[in-house]
């Protein structure tokens, strides 16, 4: 993608900046920035200068992951919570302002699923916790980004998706469906936010080794299969994912809204 920006700028005479991929100044808050893509993409954003700000469930996981980003020699903080509570994620947004001055920079990658098997097999109580986490926490957690973003003339959003809101993945059938309904909300953000300057995205990775998807990619079956499929066969890594979340949140993407980028390794093609 780099790359190909800097041809691009190169064949239309415009010149990019040198520090079009620097986030210097600005405030990241990682929800499920702890482990896999949220922290590889926390220590990508800590890496380009950004001040970031990890969530997760654990307090031990917060504290590690932000030992982890301070050792890097970036500014790091956290707080634990679960985003599909209100009051905690007003928390979280309350942290990251009151810690580092504001907020330019909401990804939410926290998700959750508890079912692998028939839709039909899905209880009331797994399908309100999924689409609480996956989808109602990222909206409220963007409504209540937006009055800071709007404080400092713009921002970023960009939410993790999956390939599965894409196509629906076999046995993922809710999570699927919630993952679909993260790409609408992030292009309603995107369609209604832009006149405020704010910009919003969304990610769908393929599979990718963390611990989230541990129970696809060490099932022999399952990763044959998506081996077979994908166009590059070998499995994705969270830092996959932390390179393509440093472009569209930076001044390299300053254009990118609404859209939906897929790192999946050619599954999808």
């Amino acid at each position: 993608i780099m790359l190909n920006v800097v041809a691009r700028s190169l064949v239309t005479g415009v010149r990019m900046p040198p520090d079009s991929f620097a986030l210097d100044r600005k405030v990241a808050l990682i929800t499920g920035g702890t482990r896999g893509i949220g922290k590889a993409i926390a220590l990508a954003f800590a890496g380009a200068g950004a001040s970031v700000v990890v969530t997760g469930r654990k307090p031990e996981g917060v504290t590690a992951a932000v030992a982890e980003i301070r050792a890097a020699g970036a500014e790091a903080s956290g707080i634990a919570g679960n985003v599909s509570n209100v009051e905690d994620a007003r928390a979280m947004v309350a942290h990251a302002v009151n810690t580092f001055g504001g907020l330019d920079i909401l990804v939410n990658n926290a998700a959750v699923n508890p079912v692998f098997g028939p839709v039909e097999n899905t209880s009331t109580d797994a399908f309100d916790k999924i689409m609480a986490v996956n989808v109602r926490a990222p909206l409220e957690l963007a409504k209540l980004a937006l009055p800071n973003f709007t404080a400092r003339e713009g921002g970023n959003i960009l939410n993790i998706s999956s390939i599965g809101g894409l196509s629906p993945e076999p046995s993922l059938g809710v999570y699927s469906i919630s993952k679909a309904a993260l790409i609408s909300l992030t292009q309603v953000l995107a369609r209604e936010w832009g006149r405020h300057n704010v910009r919003a995205n969304v990610i769908c990775p393929g599979l990718i080794r963390t611990d989230f998807s541990s129970a696809l990619w060490q099932n022999a079956k399952i990763l044959a299969h998506m081996m077979r499929s994908q166009a590059l066969p070998t499995l994705g890594e969270p830092g996959h994912i932390g390179g393509l979340a440093l472009f569209l949140c930076s001044a390299a993407g300053a254009f990118c809204t609404g859209g939906v980028y897929v790192a999946d390794g050619g599954y999808a093609i």
